[in-house]
């Protein structure tokens, strides 16, 4: 009776999508690698400049999107507007003057603020404790046998293994690191002085105002650090060398900053259900970049432009089925966020002030990257899509998500990422994982990485846009589904410790 049980709630699963099968494959016909081209030859033009979260060029490509969505006929996601609003800060550095063991050092030839703490304040230490590299690898902090609480703390830039290059994630370990375990300021050693150009009066931006007892980062040149450390002339690879410990050393630092309120939004676009319509399918990806750096552009054509794109051309297909008297019979929720590059800000302040209840909110089906090919793929590369999050939350997405690939697209479902564990953490690097820490199944659609990942390079030109339309059309079968089965997906499998 035991092995019976799979396969026919298998043989359950196939007969509930076939009954609408026909029906949604007339549909799918409509979108195109044309469609998806001129959407996407907008998005990440030149005139988005990047799609910047808070900057011109992202609200162009919101007004953008609002409009495509008003054009098709979806109704508006917030009782304001198809934009929900959010703040965003960034704070202007107005002075920032620093003193150690008397001398008075000059901003941006013997150190500057880091913009990621931009605040106002004033500090004084007698003494910094030395921590090397203050990592062992790219997420492992080593601060063993050093107190370094209430402290200032002194680091070498990158890791031990990064040849000294700034390394994202090992920054993003090693200060979270050290505010976790309460130090006072961080000080970290670079080789980039004195500026060649100097740095800008501008802070990173942030989504949570900052308060009086916010950890202050400076960087510092290799000639001062090795003063401290009382190796005058020492150049940045001897300081590797140095004894980790306390250094006396009198600090004296001010800091001076306004702050300056921004705004950003997720722009949404909703399709009433029919006898379902109090319940939901998302359909997600991110509209933001990384925006300009100088006069030089970061189009991001495949991150995120190509997952945009896909939410457009599939709310455009579920509109046409509709029109044709094939609604969906739950309410389709068609939302592009921003602020995914700085971490993830549109999706978390979407699930922290849901319009639509994420408890009725049967799953979330991500799309963010899915235009191009991974050099590295070993399979049939004109054939694949990873897919990442459908066996966590509930026992029944991966089983339709298998079928309704195999009745229709026949893409190769590779899961090698699926994995929360995967040292590349991709489960946690896009917007499903908002959903996904409040309980909602999800499946997140992804392409893989490659050489124009983060660069200026990753143009419209370099799409795949066959594949991409394989792609799109087995999210809007999938969303289909998810749409017009008759019950929600079920909820049995516990939430498992998210961290980000």
């Amino acid at each position: 009776m035991r092995k019976l049980v799979l396969p026919l709630a298998l043989v359950l699963t196939v007969g509930a999508f076939a009954q609408t099968k026909n029906k949604s494959s007339k549909f799918a016909e409509d979108i195109t690698a044309k469609d998806l081209k001129a959407k996407l030859t907008v998005i990440a033009g030149a005139e988005m400049e990047g799609r910047e979260t808070a900057t011109p060029g992202q609200k162009r490509a919101a007004a953008y999107i609002e409009n495509f969505f008003k054009s098709i006929g979806l109704q508006p996601g917030t009782p304001n507007g198809y934009q929900l609003k959010y703040p965003v800060y960034q704070d202007s550095l107005s002075n920032a003057a620093l003193t150690i063991n008397g001398s008075v050092l000059a901003l941006d030839k013997d150190f500057n603020v880091s913009p990621a703490s931009f605040i106002t304040g004033s500090w004084k230490a007698n003494e910094i404790i030395f921590a090397s590299y203050g990592i062992s690898d790219s997420t492992t902090n080593n601060f063993s046998g050093l107190d370094i609480k209430d402290k200032w703390v002194m680091v070498l830039d990158g890791t031990p293994t990064d040849g000294d290059r700034p390394n994202f994630r090992a920054i993003r370990a090693k200060m979270t690191g050290l505010t976790g375990k309460g130090a006072k300021g961080i000080i970290v050693i670079s080789k980039d002085f004195p500026k060649a150009k100097p740095a800008g009066l501008k802070g990173n931006m942030y989504i949570t105002k900052r308060t009086a007892s916010a950890t202050p980062v400076i960087n510092i040149s290799v000639s001062q650090a090795a003063a401290i450390l009382g190796k005058n002339g020492a150049a940045f690879a001897d300081l590797k060398s140095a004894v980790r410990g306390v250094y006396n050393a009198s600090l004296a630092l001010d800091i001076t900053t306004t702050t300056n309120t921004l705004e950003s939004s997720d722009v949404i676009g909703v399709l009433p259900g029919t006898d379902k319509k109090d319940e939901y399918v998302l359909v997600t990806g991110h509209y933001d970049h990384l925006g300009k750096r100088d006069t030089v552009i970061y189009y991001g054509a495949d991150d995120d432009g190509s997952g945009t794109t896909s939410v457009m051309e599939i709310a455009q297909t579920f509109v046409k089925a509709k029109a044709k008297g094939n609604g969906p019979r739950r309410t389709m929720v068609f939302m592009t966020v921003s602020g995914e590059e700085e971490g993830l800000w549109g999706s978390d302040y979407y699930t922290s002030n849901p319009v639509f209840p994420l408890e009725k909110t049967t799953v979330d089906l991500n799309t963010d990257m899915v235009g191009r090919i991974d050099p590295g793929y070993k399979g049939d590369s004109l054939n694949y899509i990873y897919v990442i999050g459908e066996d966590k939350l509930s026992s029944d997405l991966m089983k339709i998500s298998d079928s309704v690939n195999n009745s229709t697209m026949k893409l190769e479902l590779d899961r090698r990422f699926n994995d929360p564990k995967d040292p590349n953490r991709f489960y946690y690097r896009s917007d499903h994982f908002n959903f996904a820490k409040h309980g909602v199944p999800v499946i997140f659609y992804f392409n893989g990485t490659h050489k124009d990942y983060h660069r200026p390079t990753d143009t419209v030109d370099k799409i795949n846009f066959d594949l991409m339309t394989k792609r799109v059309k087995l999210v809007f079968y999938t969303a289909w589904a998810m749409a017009n089965r008759d019950n929600m997906l079920v909820r049995d499998i516990p939430l498992p410790k998210l961290e980000r």
